[in-house]
């Protein structure tokens, strides 16, 4: 396999250092309200973590209510939008996941 299509597999070394250096920096963040995460997809996945490490983050509560329980597959996507309008309205940008965002596999909801 040429090196580019080494570099860029899902399994590629620095993606695995790039995920755990991430995954400590959030749960350095998350420490102060008692959460942490083990898996990136897993536990940002329903929104509650995610909400959590922005109020952190931005010390500002979300501006409309999410579910504290996601049950079902919708309330983790509406957890997540939530977050994601929180985003918006702080004008933050998110750089370089636009596209993977709308491609972004939502099996592990």
């Amino acid at each position: 396999m040429p090196a580019t299509e080494k570099d860029l597999a899902d399994d590629a070394p620095w993606k695995k250092i790039q995920q755990n250096t991430f995954t400590r920096w959030i749960n350095e963040h998350l420490k102060c309200v008692n959460k942490r995460i083990v898996d990136l997809q897993l536990d940002l996945g329903d929104g509650l973590r995610l909400i959590a490490l922005l109020e952190v983050l931005s010390h500002k509560k979300m501006y409309r209510k999410f579910h504290p329980r996601p049950n079902f597959r919708q309330m983790k996507l509406e957890n997540v939008s939530v977050a994601l309008e929180f985003l918006d309205k702080e004008s933050i940008k998110l750089v370089s996941i636009g596209e993977q965002l709308h491609s972004f596999s939502w099996k592990f909801l």
